[in-house]
C-alpha cells in the first residue's frame, strides 16, 4: 500500500468514526454536507476517489476544518513529556502540543503561598479545574475559595489572581491564546 493510499484510508476511517460518533446516519450527513448519502457511503468504502471540494463540504458539516479532517496522525504526537518551568510560587507543566487544541494550552500548576498575587487583566477566559488544596481566587473585589473537583471560569477583563489558600495547590488549566500569553509567558 503507498502513503497515498494509507493517507486516504485515514481520512475515511475518520469521516466514517465522526458520523458514528455523532450518531448520524449517512443521510444525516448528506443533508448536513449537501452530498448523497450514496456518495458518503462510497466515500467512506473507498470506492469512490475524494475530491477536495467534498472534503471541505464534509469538514464544514462536522463543524471542523479540511485540515483537522485531513492531517496525518503521528505516532509522535500521542505522548507529551512536559518539563517544568518554574516561577516564584509557581511550577507550571504544558500539557498540550505547541499549536494547541483548537487554539488553546492545557497546563498544569502547582502553586505554593509564595506565589505573589498580582492582579493581572487580559482578553478571554480563564478556566481552571483544583486536583489539590484550595485555590484563593481574587476575582475584582471578590475572593472566592475553589476546592478540589470544582471548577472556575470567568472573564479575563475581571482583574485576578490565582493563588494558594493555606498550602499548595495543583490545578489543571485551559488558557486561550491571550490567557496563555499572559499566564505562561508575562506578556
Amino acid at each position: 500500500m503507498t502513503q497515498e493510499n494509507d493517507v486516504d484510508a485515514v481520512i475515511r476511517q475518520r469521516i466514517r468514526s465522526l458520523r458514528l460518533a455523532r450518531g448520524w446516519s449517512l443521510e444525516n450527513l448528506a443533508a448536513r454536507c449537501q452530498l448523497s448519502a450514496s456518495t458518503l457511503s462510497r466515500i467512506e468504502s473507498g470506492h469512490r476517489r475524494m475530491a477536495l471540494d467534498q472534503l471541505l463540504l464534509i469538514a464544514r458539516a462536522f463543524d471542523t476544518t479540511l485540515d483537522a479532517l485531513v492531517e496525518q496522525a503521528g505516532q509522535d504526537d500521542v505522548v507529551i513529556r512536559p518539563l517544568p518551568s518554574h516561577a516564584p510560587g509557581l511550577t507550571t507543566w504544558v500539557l498540550s502540543s505547541a499549536d494547541g487544541i483548537h487554539g488553546k494550552t492545557v497546563a498544569k500548576m502547582r502553586i505554593t503561598p509564595g506565589r505573589p498575587g498580582e492582579r493581572g487583566v487580559h482578553a478571554g477566559r480563564d478556566w481552571f479545574t483544583v486536583l489539590s488544596g484550595i485555590v484563593r481566587l481574587e476575582l475584582g473585589e471578590q475572593t472566592i475559595l475553589v476546592h478540589p473537583g470544582e471548577v472556575a471560569e470567568f472573564s479575563t477583563m475581571t482583574p485576578h489572581a490565582i493563588c494558594a489558600h493555606l498550602g499548595p495547590v495543583e490545578i489543571l488549566t485551559i488558557f486561550n491564546h491571550d490567557g496563555g500569553q499572559a499566564h505562561l509567558h508575562g506578556a
